[in-house]
């Protein structure tokens, strides 16, 4: 179905077309129309950072901001489910447009800049949904907070969808916040998490029940910069870490029509890169944190390098507005097909 609603679909703006795609799922959701739009995948469990996940192939924050559209989302096949990035107050975000696809690329670039409608309605969202699978809630900062209090907006996040959450991702990748990347510097960071890991902790006693907290890394980052990040994970005790965000590097798409629009660079072209900071972090980190790799999936076999280069779990974004639903399974069969051919081998 997605391959003959494709080009109506590409026709509209990026956004537009964005929020039909969302509305006509909800709609196949609730005619029952399902398996006309996907065929989920058998289950290929893999367990990582304490949760069984169904399957390693994920969906990954920004589709959904507000939690609005879990069920749907989640009758597609995805082994988890992450929302947001939600922040503390509702947000606009970036003046339109804000969202171009490059089609020649298979890539996107946004600036949409967090817009939400705040932490409290993603909860009332959650909290309506029959969405039981693993849900992530990815976490960050209104536009107008300092860094200097930026710990403060995470923290009222965390606190408020603690208990609705499978893992919580902190974002502090994102390149469309003014600011937000100067978060990853060693000492900063290492104020940081240290933290909101107390509070994790804090909560996690509250409630009986411990959830994960991850680290969303940005891509554009030199080796020494990804020393002191993998330095204070070992040293503050992460969950785990999410290789990568977009990039701001325009190298690859320098010649197309909107190459030098500002935001984050999604999609094919930024594969080689999110894939390198995963390969480098699980150098640094050995086998103690486990990743999740995502960024230029856009076929079977990119999910099964990220997992061969050592991710535990993989998620999808830009791969889904080219290939359609389709690419889940794809995913989840290759990476069955290659573990199962390595095992033999082993």
């Amino acid at each position: 179905m997605y391959d003959f609603l494709r080009p109506l679909l590409f026709a509209l703006d990026a956004e537009s077309a964005h929020r039909l795609t969302l509305y006509a799922l909800g709609v196949a959701h609730r005619s029952n129309l399902g398996r006309y739009v996907a065929v989920p995948p058998a289950e290929l469990p893999v367990t990582a950072f304490g949760i069984r996940f169904p399957n390693p192939v994920g969906l990954a924050a920004g589709l959904d901001k507000n939690a609005e559209h879990l069920d749907e989302l989640g009758a597609l096949g995805f082994g988890f489910v992450e929302v947001g990035t939600v922040t503390p107050r509702p947000q606009p975000g970036n003046p339109r447009p804000r969202m171009f696809r490059l089609p020649r690329h298979e890539a996107i670039i946004n600036r949409m800049g967090f817009n939400n409608a705040g932490v409290d309605a993603l909860v009332r969202n959650v909290e309506g949904s029959s969405y039981r699978g693993v849900l992530g809630i990815n976490i960050g900062k209104n536009k107008d907070t300092p860094n200097e209090k930026a710990a403060d907006d995470y923290l009222f996040c965390l606190e408020r969808v603690y208990r609705h959450a499978g893992y919580v991702t902190v974002n502090i990748s994102s390149p469309n916040t003014q600011g937000l990347r100067d978060l990853q510097e060693e000492a900063t960071l290492r104020r940081f998490i240290e933290t909101l890991r107390e509070a994790q902790e804090r909560l996690g006693s509250q409630s009986g029940t411990r959830k994960p907290m991850l680290l969303k890394i940005a891509p554009d980052l030199g080796e020494a910069e990804l020393d002191g990040i993998a330095e204070v994970l070992r040293a503050t005790g992460i969950d785990g870490v999410i290789c990568t965000n977009t990039t701001i590097d325009r190298s690859a798409v320098a010649a197309d029509p909107h190459g030098a629009e500002a935001g984050g660079l999604s999609g094919k072209p930024l594969f080689a890169r999110s894939t390198a900071v995963l390969r480098g972090m699980r150098a640094r980190l050995g086998e103690t944190v486990p990743l999740v790799g995502v960024g230029g999936i856009l076929e079977g076999d990119d999910a099964a390098a990220k997992v061969e280069l050592g991710a535990s779990l993989v998620q999808l974004y830009s791969g889904l507005v080219f290939r359609g639903p389709k690419l889940i399974g794809e995913c989840v069969e290759e990476i069955r097909r290659q573990h199962g051919a390595r095992h033999a081998a082993g």
